[in-house]
């Protein structure tokens, strides 16, 4: 049934920004070294006639979403068409509704058909996370535009108040959800959130590792200063999953490096790249072993297994056993964490660029069947970064939120972080969100005042 606060999107803009990053992120067996960043602003009107534009933006993580033998530059192009094709459907989408119950519908009944579409006029296929991501940024703009519309900050509209349709409606018809809303489980707001840092398969750790061609701007390099610069207590490890003399010895050199300085807690991630679970667990027994304290600190181990879980059925009870086990990239939707829970995984790493509806779901689902929970970065930045950290202070993780933006591409926030010092910079190992305040997401865009480029889409009245 519909509501006088329902809405529906009348219009949508693109706009695409580049950042270069100071220093090369090796992910998986990719090496990134520039992203590109989508932003939207999308206008809503309701059933009064009443309007608000919100915004919303993500990188394009190609390296993330889609691993193939295509070239950076195609693969870019490829998810920039996309979220162009994306502009010019949601005006003309007929739903209207909460943005849950709009973000929801357009995944259904639009998203895989439009991504047909796009993969049969192409030789390779685009995932069906990449389409994610790209319609992630304007999922985020249709919060913020409803959230401005009833002058509210985002996490205050997921009540029966303004949201009509229960879990149940969403989550198949399960009935345990019958008549509860998001707000249900989710957690007051904190303004202070411990904050992870990135270690990537190619930062330099001690003095021995460095080339002589690492940046002189002014931030760290070496671990240990930026362990010291920012007070840092969290340290995540990016390994290889395909080499494990040297994925232990790094565990080993981070880790006794982090007890020097004070470190409290490590993870690690395997970024996809693992087949058989016991080349996890031999690692981790073996840490356990011989380096006790440096296991003691690792809080969990993040995405081993390649991320179609479909596809690859693995019984990953022998990792969780040892150590919490959180889904990444295969928690498309709330439908791979619960395969995901089946399998033995124990915990999901939630993520805005999967779009918020999705992050919502699988935080309702995952807490309601006893999982755990992060808040995992896609190396956001500028307004990227907020709804993402918003949405770690509001969902309960198992610790903060992880924050690499500064370390990768620092330079691109500062317009942001005049407004925002705390969310910008890490302070004491932890950031400062109180400078987000407001209705919708609080970017207090006006004052930020960033001169966008000109939009290559424009589309709807």
């Amino acid at each position: 049934m519909s509501r006088p606060t329902d809405i529906r999107v009348r219009s949508a803009a693109l706009h695409f920004l580049p950042v270069q990053t100071r220093m090369p992120l090796k992910f998986g067996a990719q090496v990134v070294d520039r992203a590109s960043f989508a932003r939207a602003c999308v206008r809503v009107e309701d059933g009064q006639g009443r309007s608000a534009a919100g915004w919303g933006e993500t990188p394009l993580s190609v390296a993330w979403v889609w691993p193939a033998k295509l070239s950076w530059d195609e693969r870019e192009s490829r998810m920039q068409e996309f979220c162009g094709t994306l502009a010019r459907e949601l005006p003309v989408f007929d739903a209207s509704g909460h943005p849950m119950e709009l973000g929801d519908a357009f995944q259904r009944h639009r998203l895989h058909a439009l991504l047909e579409a796009h993969n049969a006029a192409h030789a390779e296929p685009m995932p069906h996370l990449a389409a994610l991501v790209c319609h992630s940024l304007f999922d985020l703009a249709v919060f913020d535009a409803f959230g401005i519309l009833h002058g509210r900050p985002v996490f205050e509209t997921l009540g029966d108040d303004l949201l009509g349709s229960d879990l149940a409606h969403f989550l198949d018809g399960e009935r345990r959800f019958a008549g509860r809303r998001p707000a249900e489980f989710l957690r007051p707001r904190a303004n202070r959130l411990p904050v992870w840092h990135l270690i990537g398969g190619l930062d330099p750790i001690e003095p021995a590792d460095l080339t002589g061609k690492e940046p002189q701007d002014g931030y760290p390099v070496l671990l240990r200063d930026w362990i010291r610069a920012d007070g840092l207590r969290c340290l995540k490890i990016k390994l290889r999953g395909t080499d494990a003399a040297w994925d232990y010895a790094r565990l080993v050199e981070v880790g006794r490096i982090s007890i020097e300085e004070g470190v409290t807690w490590l993870t690690a991630d395997f970024n996809c790249t693992v087949t058989d679970p016991s080349y996890v667990t031999e690692i981790l027994d073996r840490l356990l072993i011989e380096e006790p304290r440096i296991y003691g600190m690792l809080l969990y181990i993040e995405q081993p297994f390649p991320y179609d879980l479909e596809a690859n059925r693995i019984d990953v009870r022998g990792v969780s056993a040892r150590k919490p086990l959180f889904l990444d990239e295969s928690a498309h939707d709330w439908r791979f964490v619960r395969l995901g829970r089946e399998l033995g995984w124990t915990g999901v790493a939630l993520k805005t660029c999967k779009t918020l509806t999705g992050a919502l779901l699988s935080l309702c689902w995952a807490k309601e069947h006893g999982m755990t929970l992060m808040v995992q970065d896609l190396t956001n930045a500028m307004f990227a970064m907020m709804p993402h950290v918003l949405l770690a202070s509001h969902a309960g993780t198992i610790m903060g939120v992880e924050c690499n933006g500064m370390q990768f591409y620092p330079e691109a926030s500062l317009a942001e972080a005049k407004v925002h010092p705390g969310l910008f910079r890490r302070k004491d190992g932890v950031l400062d969100l109180s400078t987000l305040r407001g209705a919708g997401f609080g970017y207090r865009g006006e004052e930020i005042g960033r001169e966008l480029p000109s939009a290559v889409v424009e589309a709807g009245a």
